[in-house]
């Protein structure tokens, strides 16, 4: 059964995610740094390095939200490279398109609302395809991980970071504890949202990291699927070739 942001509401998965997403965009990168105490701006440095030796010209980064990944990207990208953001909330796409304009970047990352099962662009018509955090809320997992690679060029890397659970005492429980209890009193707190800092927690649990992952992108085509844990297995970043 999927996880749900709004276990009383009848929409599908990808409208609640969509919904969430715009409720909380205005406190979504002050809740990021809040939550993670920081830690999740070291975490997307780590996982732009993966494309160093690739340089990409062209880049695709899905659920980009307000945008820091695709900003990020552009530190190991080519000189010219050129990016395109795709996400589902409008909301968190304007706080992204503020973003790019107070640091004079419109002309290098577009941002495009959009869905990942159903992407508009051509067969391998990017480098490298990324994602930060978004894949654990797509509607169908595999699908939307097809359709990454069919957009990707022969050749081409996938790079995504998204959380994963700790195995090891006592950090399992701790990390269990704060997941559970702590994040969703802060995030109501401030995002005044009361559904969403609970499914994130839920959806980490729900999501199939590690083995299980790496098992997936094989069976969706990528070839040399590999995982890193970051910061004792909070979370992880996968990479593959198309």
């Amino acid at each position: 059964m999927a996880v749900l942001p709004y276990k009383d509401n009848s929409a599908d998965k990808k409208s609640q995610v969509a919904q969430m997403f715009n409720s909380i965009a205005g406190k979504y990168d002050f809740l990021n740094h809040f939550l993670s105490a920081g830690t999740d701006i070291y975490w997307r440095r780590k996982a732009v390095d993966e494309l160093k030796t690739l340089r990409p010209a062209r880049i695709l980064d899905i659920a980009t939200g307000t945008a820091d990944f695709a900003i990020e990207t552009l530190r190991t990208a080519a000189p010219d490279a050129q990016v395109t953001g795709v996400d589902i909330s409008e909301g968190m796409l304007e706080v992204g398109r503020r973003k790019l304009a107070a640091k004079g970047l419109g002309n290098r990352i577009q941002l495009e609302l959009g869905d990942s099962e159903n992407l508009p662009f051509e067969d391998g018509e990017f480098d490298a395809v990324t994602a930060s955090f978004g894949v654990r809320n797509f509607a169908h997992l595999e699908a939307g991980l097809a359709e990454m690679r069919r957009v990707l060029r022969p050749g081409g890397k996938l790079v995504i970071l998204e959380f994963s659970k700790p195995t090891a005492f006592p950090l399992k429980q701790a990390y269990n504890f704060y997941f559970r209890r702590v994040l969703p009193v802060f995030g109501k707190m401030i995002s005044k949202d009361q559904s969403a800092y609970t499914y994130l927690p839920a959806s980490v649990q729900a999501f199939p990291d590690g083995p299980d992952f790496l098992a997936i992108l094989t069976k969706v085509g990528f070839k040399q699927p590999a995982w890193q844990p970051l910061t004792f297995g909070i979370s992880s970043i996968y990479t593959a070739h198309n």
